[in-house]
């Protein structure tokens, strides 16, 4: 651990409060399971605020994928931050490589962003040849390419909090980013996958099939580095019942019927071999949202526009049917309480 870490580190551990961070704990976890009671909307947030007592330097991220440390300050940082404006998500860290890390694994070639952008890399599609290389592979090695990377991230996250008592029991460690089967298969298939999907379906649920083998062994492979919590699991400063958070953007461009066909049984495998989670998807889902919603094991949806959905189908998709709505921006939740809609306590506000 380099000495700037470490002095960010000791900075974080004598802010934390450990009574204040229990208690959201304990309002987020009655919130994931039901039981929140305080309202149409949960909203939480930390008594006071808690300013850092050190400089914190800004980490591009292009220098954090490149170094455990620096990823790690990258990450921490964001914690700091958390805590110096008083906000109500709980502290939470990720070993933060972006959409290619599944992609990766078979061998498709990072794109990395320019520095000035500070935004996670992608990938390049792999190709024809590519393609048929990979289908005729089977499931390749989950601990090469970035999954080493990200697997070796999160025993380095464990290893250096080890060191901070509150730090360890307090920031939780959450999945990488892994989106879901049909976001994967549009990264390695490249933006001709729309179109083989009416001429190649077949093809497209081989590749869709390997996908989510291969999804599986690289979480397994995490859950043994960083233990899955049973019950409740931590994502993006929130906490959702179950284990995995689901990115389904690509479905914005299939029609429901293609889902249903493409989509769900392959996000329904993932559920059900890990217990549940959340779904999240950008731009318009509301043609699709309740065959999301129907998946046994889904516990929460987060969309990113509601201004581009019909909110009304998204609430009886969700709310209605007990499942919750997190990081809901406040100009939706606003929209919703002057027009009376029931939230019925399902529906956290973004903060």
């Amino acid at each position: 651990m380099n000495s700037t870490l470490k002095r960010c580190l000791q900075d974080l551990e004598e802010r934390i409060d450990a009574e204040e961070e229990s208690r959201l704990l304990r309002e987020w976890t009655d919130f994931a399971e039901g039981r929140h009671d305080c309202g149409e909307v949960f909203a939480p947030k930390r008594a006071k605020s808690s300013p850092p007592r050190v400089d914190w330097p800004k980490v591009n991220i292009n220098d954090a994928i490149e170094d455990f440390d620096l990823m790690a300050l990258h990450q921490y940082r964001l914690c700091s931050e958390l805590l110096a404006g008083g906000g109500g998500n709980l502290l939470e860290v990720r070993a933060n490589y972006g959409t290619p890390i599944i992609p990766s694994l078979f061998g498709a070639e990072l794109f990395i962003m320019p520095r000035d952008t500070d935004t996670l890399p992608t990938n390049w599609p792999l190709g024809e040849d590519g393609l048929s290389r990979i289908l005729d592979g089977g499931v390749p090695d989950v601990r090469a390419a970035l999954g080493g990377r990200t697997l070796a991230m999160g025993a380095h996250f464990l290893e250096i909090a080890a060191a901070f008592p509150k730090v360890e029991n307090y920031i939780q460690v959450y999945h990488p980013d892994t989106q879901g089967p049909m976001d994967l298969c549009e990264l390695l298939w490249g933006s001709t996958l729309f179109c083989a999907l009416i001429e190649e379906p077949d093809r497209v649920k081989a590749l869709l099939d390997l996908i989510t083998r291969t999804y599986c062994e690289f979480l397994h492979a995490w859950d043994d580095v960083c233990p899955f919590q049973f019950g409740c699991n931590p994502h993006w400063g929130m906490l959702i019942k179950g284990t995995i958070f689901l990115r389904e953007d690509s479905c914005m461009n299939l029609s429901p019927d293609m889902v249903r066909e493409f989509v769900v049984p392959h996000d329904q495998r993932l559920l059900s071999e890990f217990g549940g989670g959340a779904v999240h998807f950008c731009g318009r889902g509301d043609h699709f949202v309740e065959l999301l919603t129907a998946m046994e094991g889904v516990s929460a949806v987060n969309i990113s526009q509601p201004e581009f959905n019909d909110m009304e189908t998204i609430f009886r998709a969700t709310v209605d049917r007990g499942i919750n709505l997190v990081g809901l921006a406040p100009t939706a939740v606003a929209q919703a309480l002057a027009n009376d809609r029931p939230l019925r306590g399902r529906v956290h506000q973004a903060g």
